[in-house]
């Protein structure tokens, strides 16, 4: 696994989940960085079976070249993550905006499945309207 994010004190959380669930080998990486400029480096080659894209609403951080808006900016995100996809894997984006209007027609190029009713846990279906989540993978 790799879980990438800003916040040193997310990073922390994740390493602590992670190994409380069992997961401390080296086989698990976490890195603090801004994801959008990681997804553009050339450099970038991992390929992954399976990731979950869960980011902000809104960011105005100081680590970042600009201001991201997940409304604005979902496309490019998805279509960087897909690009480091293994062949039959699956992206999951998720976001908590209120609103959020996925855009269809620029992910047209992808199988997308918007999974949102299957993955608000029961105890959260009356406040359903504050998360979405979409399954995405290659179009074959």
């Amino acid at each position: 696994t790799l879980t990438i994010d800003m916040s040193n004190t997310y990073i922390s959380w994740a390493q602590r989940n992670m190994r409380l669930n069992g997961f401390v080998d080296a086989k698990h990486q976490y890195l603090s960085a801004d994801c959008l400029t990681w997804l553009k480096q050339p450099t970038t080659k991992s390929k992954f079976d399976i990731i979950f894209l869960d980011p902000p609403s809104f960011s105005n951080s100081k680590r970042m070249d600009k201001v991201f808006d997940v409304q604005k900016d979902h496309v490019t995100i998805i279509e960087g993550a897909m690009n480091c996809l293994s062949e039959g894997g699956v992206l999951y984006f998720s976001n908590n905006l209120r609103g959020f209007k996925l855009d269809q027609a620029s992910l047209a190029q992808f199988d997308v499945k918007d999974i949102s009713e299957e993955s608000i846990p029961r105890d959260f279906k009356q406040k359903a309207h504050i998360h979405r989540c979409w399954e995405i993978k290659t179009c074959t």
